[in-house]
């Protein structure tokens, strides 16, 4: 694993630390917008694992994780598809101040699990996709 590389899932792992205790402490929205971002950072990981750039808009990120790991074998594909999903998470805890639905403690919960899920298995050094 590129040094690069490490740096990015070592900061997703600390993320996702601080998203189980937001959601432990009624910090709903902010618990899924960290879960989000949890799998937004081991995205940009197995990016620059595999084309050694950082990508930094979040569509260009799930773009291009989703291109990668369709050719991954055995890659859980509901899995990835969490990236695109979580993105609600970010969108009401940055810009919803008005919205009329926040995340739920169910989903702040669900947005942890799924985080946690994502990272163990996008990061382990035996699942982590050799780049080509």
């Amino acid at each position: 694993m590129k040094p690069e590389t490490a740096q990015f899932v070592e900061f997703a792992r600390d993320m996702l630390s601080r998203a189980g205790r937001m959601a432990s402490v009624d910090l709903y929205d902010d618990a899924g917008r960290a879960a989000y971002l949890v799998c937004f950072h081991v995205a940009q990981a197995i990016i620059f694992e595999h084309q050694g750039r950082v990508l930094k808009t979040h569509r260009g990120v799930q773009t291009e994780f989703n291109r990668i790991m369709k050719d991954q074998p055995g890659a859980d594909m509901a899995l990835v598809g969490f990236l695109a999903r979580a993105y609600k998470f970010k969108a009401v805890a940055d810009y919803g101040f008005d919205t009329p639905v926040h995340a739920t403690a169910d989903d702040a919960r669900d947005a942890v699990k799924e985080a946690t899920r994502f990272v163990d298995a996008f990061t382990a050094p035996p699942n982590m996709p050799a780049a080509p």
